[in-house]
């Protein structure tokens, strides 16, 4: 980009940028270029994934990529904290040229003068709070040929509400619902993930996470809400499904109603925990999923059962297979790891993509209108019938890390 170009695009939001000429590495000054590890040879194509990133305010922001002109290229467009945009793009042919396109949701803590989110330590890394849009390109043989960004205030919004299993991952292995469902999506709808790991719907609004949503909050956009893994574990009084739990989903009805919105409430994701037959799942939810459909009912919201739905997922799964939904691998898979991973509530790629597709069920089976934004590529899923984990295919993101997410 020439320094006419960048003036004009600060001004209107808008940036194009020709990937086969070789582009400078990321600066606040520059206000764009090649990020976080080494920056490709616009030359001689490799198949090491990269990262490209534009400083923008916050807002909605559609783009536009060319993928292709090398020969068998195969390319899987993620943005921000690996949110799946497009999977597997192939071009068989040199000149061949395929362009996706979808709306990056692009966002800092920032509310007001004096008002901010109160995000965690943990936070401040995630590439989903920063101050720049960030597109990562992986797979097996990445070819981008160009990148056209520009901003978009009158797309709807989807905002997801939630814990871990639902926030965008930021690291491999570890990944959720909200950062798969994007891929299922057009550039009809912008997908605004504002959940965070360990969070309850309580401190969920105590960070300010709804105050910030209901900034932006338009008539026409969504919010759905999944909670309960850890506010089950809240103990204070008057705390529990029936009260506590209750009053704190009423005030987002309430708050999302308020502002013309439409609210859709998620039962919690069910955890991998077998009976001794190891053929059924026990609830470990308590009331927490029967007192979320007791509000939905009540305030007449739509609801996806995902627990329900997850349950089936794992009990179709079965006993072993289901680990490989979940964050279970033997010690030596990452760098550094001593030890085996075994936890039966967070997702890896493989269990997110497939709980994804129940959300997407889920707005299916409510008559959501959003459904109209959906890929030409979805194809209807059942849970009692999930994808083949032997023929999923993920390309890693550079980023790992051994550290559980916060909660359970």
């Amino acid at each position: 980009m020439t320094a006419l170009m960048v003036s004009i695009a600060a001004v209107s939001q808008t940036f194009h940028f020709d990937m086969t000429r070789q582009q400078p590495n990321y600066s606040d000054a520059r206000g764009y270029g090649y990020d976080l590890v080494a920056p490709p040879d616009a030359k001689h194509p490799s198949s090491a994934p990269y990262y490209f990133s534009v400083r923008v305010p916050d807002g909605n922001y559609r783009v536009r990529v060319d993928l292709g002109g090398i020969k068998n290229s195969n390319t899987t467009v993620r943005a921000e904290g690996r949110r799946l945009m497009a999977e597997g793009i192939t071009t068989r042919k040199k000149k061949e040229i395929t362009t996706v396109e979808f709306v990056v949701n692009k966002r800092t803590p920032f509310i007001e003068e004096g008002k901010s989110v109160k995000i965690k330590e943990r936070e401040k890394d995630y590439l989903t709070w920063d101050d720049r849009l960030t597109l990562e390109f992986n797979g097996p043989q990445p070819a981008i040929r160009s990148i056209h960004i520009e901003r978009d205030d009158q797309v709807p919004t989807i905002y997801l509400c939630g814990n871990s299993t639902v926030v965008d991952q930021n690291n491999e292995p570890w990944a959720s619902w909200g950062q798969m469902i994007t891929r299922w999506f057009g550039p009809g709808v912008a997908i605004a993930n504002h959940a965070e790991s360990g969070l309850t719907a309580r401190t969920f609004i105590g960070s300010l996470r709804l105050d910030k949503i209901l900034q932006t909050l338009k008539p026409g956009d969504y919010v759905f809400v999944e909670f309960g893994h850890n506010d089950e574990k809240e103990h204070r009084p008057g705390d529990g499904a029936w009260y506590h739990y209750q009053y704190q989903l009423k005030i987002f009805i309430d708050m999302v109603r308020s502002k013309g919105a439409s609210i859709v409430l998620c039962t919690p994701t069910e955890r991998r925990a077998f009976e001794d037959d190891h053929k059924t799942l026990r609830n470990t939810h308590g009331d927490f999923p029967e007192a979320m459909r007791m509000v939905a009912a009540k305030e007449n919201v739509p609801l996806i059962d995902l627990n329900a739905m997850t349950r089936t997922l794992f009990e179709a799964l079965g006993y072993e297979n289901s680990k490989r939904a979940l964050v279970h691998y033997p010690a030596n898979t990452f760098p550094g790891q001593s030890s085996e991973l075994a936890d039966n509530t967070h997702f890896n790629p493989y269990g997110a993509y497939e709980v994804a597709k129940c959300v997407v069920m889920g707005m299916k089976e409510a008559g959501l209108p959003i459904v109209k934004w959906l890929r030409s590529d979805w194809r209807d899923f059942s849970p009692a019938h999930p994808d083949d984990w032997n023929k999923f295919q993920w390309a890693p993101a550079p980023s790992a890390s051994l550290i559980k997410p916060d909660g359970n």
